[in-house]
């Protein structure tokens, strides 16, 4: 019988390496700070769950997830999202939770890893001591998901941070929000940045965006457009998930939330 739980919820990936360095070194910690709470995985994007299925891999959603927790005999669940912000798919995440509030007798959704200031903090403070030594003129540039959300406004307020300390070469963008690189190029250029750049992404699995958008060999690929560009170029293929600083925010988070509980 699984009384207490914590329900660890990604976007989710195809790509089964980075799943493992990522999300299930998540879980891993989260099992690893509360032994007495089962860790359950759900996925929120349905095309991945979709692809994985075809590969013959079932993942639960966050319906099926809950379900089957409660035919368990649980009765008390933290939910604890990977998400790195508050946009679409941690809004779709609290959406497809919120039914569920009234069928435990305790029940509660974390936050995502950008919620708090202290969060841009922690998070600014985790990637940089997690790069490598960077050389001289060498821009870092970090590559985020983007959204048409409000909470795209996260990517500029994390730029900030870096810069207020002290890092003034690391340029934060994205692939489907703004600043594009387009916009993190020419800010490289007015900063005379204009000669070498390390890519590294933003996202907590180096998944098919990270492998192909950023690092592919396509000339609409980040590193290719910059190499055009004239640019020197370096990839990190790592995910946030890779990073212990940060997994150990995802704890914290989970921590906050059980402290929600009543």
């Amino acid at each position: 019988m699984t009384e207490r739980a914590v329900l660890a919820v990604s976007f989710g990936t195809s790509h089964r390496d980075t799943l493992e360095k990522n999300i299930a070194a998540i879980e891993a910690e989260l099992a690893a700070a509360f032994p007495e709470r089962t860790v359950r995985r759900a996925f929120t994007s349905g095309m991945i769950l979709r692809k994985l299925a075809g590969e013959g891999t079932h993942i639960d959603n966050v319906p099926q997830a809950l379900e089957r927790l409660l035919a368990e005999g649980c009765t008390d669940v933290v939910v604890q999202p990977t998400h790195v912000m508050n946009g679409e798919e941690y809004d779709k995440l609290a959406e497809q939770a919120a039914p569920w509030e009234e069928r435990f007798a305790r029940f509660v959704v974390g936050r995502p890893l950008l919620t708090g200031a202290e969060d841009d903090a922690a998070l600014a403070s985790a990637v940089a001591d997690s790069l490598p030594p960077i050389r001289e003129d060498e821009a870092v540039v970090l590559m985020g998901h983007g959204t048409e959300h409000f909470a795209n406004a996260a990517y500029a307020a994390l730029e900030d941070v870096f810069h207020d300390m002290g890092r003034k070469e690391v340029f934060v963008g994205t692939v489907e929000g703004y600043p594009p690189l387009e916009q993190v190029m020419r800010r490289m250029a007015d900063r005379k940045y204009r000669s070498r750049a390390l890519l590294a992404p933003l996202m907590v699995v180096a998944g098919d965006h990270a492998k192909n958008d950023m690092a592919g060999e396509e000339e609409d690929s980040w590193e290719s457009q910059l190499r055009a560009a004239g640019y020197e170029t370096r990839c990190v293929l790592r995910g946030l998930g890779e990073v212990p600083a940060v997994r150990a925010m995802f704890v914290e988070h989970a921590g906050r939330a059980m402290d929600e509980l009543v």
